[in-house]
């Protein structure tokens, strides 16, 4: 291990003696390096501590200059028209319940039966013995119904009436008076394309939210459920989507002008373009639910043939009368009904062209025109008979169903 000029000369004699004597000879550098290392090394050390300590300090500043509230920017008080928005709702909203409905299924296996959620909807309060009004198709084959009020409590609800050519239905509920807040009633003959539309309602189940617009158009018509004319409907441009229906729209006094009910979207949610019943309807036929549980309507008391008969087999326009009810007006005034003598030789009944001086093309015609009158009115009925024109005056009376 040791070269030979290192060698003690002594080695020989005494060998652990002489390797002792190198080792202590030869640790004297190594000792030297040694604590140079350790001096290094906690030189190293400290720069390091420091460092750290700077970098904790620099960081502790940068949070906290980061985390610090930038100043709050005051604002001046709320336009007119934002205190106007804010108000309505604030009044009206308590007025708008939220609706879901149930149906109900028995077990295959058992006697069980399930309550299943069916869907949700809007209305509002109508008067203080707790109707609530809202739209038919929001209603339509439900077993049950729930209402939820402004202060969020549920109450079971019964159906009263309902109108499915107008898409209408009265709901009531056993509430205390305190906690029924009957809407404002207006009226919508008055309207004017251009002024201020408001609609609270509960789109796909968000309880009461308020979307604005104005009033697009009026004069529409729609298809109710039973494909029936829904007429005098009003547009408007503010936000109507799935469980909006049956909810209120308003003016900017407050007041109901229309029940939103239907929108007109490619996609199914709102897009620009949404319907009303117009209060003046609503008006109307709601007392009639609310006392009879059906629309009182009137008829000339006349069963006529399909559109398509009309149009496809006699080329011509018009609603073909198949036959008079006994007792009804038409019987009385001399309106003809369609005959097949002994031989089979049909003979077509009077074609209605005309009432009150309105073009009949079919029976959507009639049937809107027959709307705005009520049972006992006379109208003056234009028609063709064997193609001669005659006027006939009938006395409207009320369908039987």
């Amino acid at each position: 291990f040791l070269s030979k000029k290192y060698r003690h000369p002594l080695q020989t004699v005494i060998p652990s003696k002489i390797i002792n004597m190198e080792n202590n000879h030869e640790n004297k550098p190594y000792n030297s390096h040694r604590r140079s290392s350790l001096l290094t090394f906690i030189l190293l050390g400290a720069v390091i501590y420091m460092a750290t300590i700077q970098v904790k300090a620099w960081w502790s500043d940068q949070t906290a200059a980061s985390s610090t509230p930038r100043a709050v920017t005051p604002r001046e008080d709320l336009k007119e028209d934002e205190k106007a928005t804010i108000k309505l709702f604030e009044e009206t909203s308590p007025s708008v319940v939220f609706i879901t409905t149930i149906n109900l299924r028995r077990d295959f296996f058992s006697t069980n039966i399930y309550k299943i959620p069916a869907g949700t909807g809007s209305g509002f309060i109508w008067d203080s013995d707790g109707h609530i009004v809202t739209n038919y198709h929001v209603i339509k084959g439900a077993d049950e119904a729930k209402i939820t009020l402004w202060d969020q409590s549920t109450w079971d609800a019964k159906l009263v009436g309902a109108e499915p050519d107008k898409d209408l239905a009265v709901l009531k509920i056993k509430a205390p008076d305190k906690r029924l807040k009957p809407i404002k009633i207006g009226e919508s003959k008055n309207l004017l394309v251009g002024q201020n539309a408001y609609a609270i309602g509960n789109p796909f189940g968000f309880d009461q939210t308020l979307t604005t617009g104005i009033i697009s158009a009026l004069g529409r018509e729609i298809e109710s459920i039973t494909r029936r004319p829904i007429t005098g409907v009003i547009q408007t441009n503010a936000a109507i989507n799935p469980g909006n229906s049956g909810g209120p729209l308003l003016d900017s006094a407050n007041r109901l002008i229309g029940i939103n009910t239907a929108i007109y979207s490619p996609t199914g949610s709102y897009a620009g373009i949404g319907f009303a019943v117009p209060v003046d309807t609503v008006n109307r036929i709601v007392p009639q639910l609310i006392e009879f549980g059906k629309v009182i309507k009137p008829g000339l008391g006349i069963n006529i043939a399909p559109d398509s008969f009309v149009t496809n087999r006699l080329n011509t326009t018009g609603v073909l009368i198949l036959n008079t009810v006994p007792g009804g007006g038409a019987k009385k005034a001399g309106l003809k009904a369609t005959t097949q003598a002994a031989n089979g030789r049909i003979s077509m009944g009077d074609i209605i062209k005309e009432i009150e001086g309105k073009t009949v093309i079919d029976s959507s015609d009639l049937f809107r025109i027959l709307d705005a009158k009520v049972v006992g009115d006379k109208v003056k009925v234009t028609v063709d008979r064997d193609g001669e024109s005659k006027k006939i005056e009938v006395t409207l009376g009320a369908l039987k169903e």
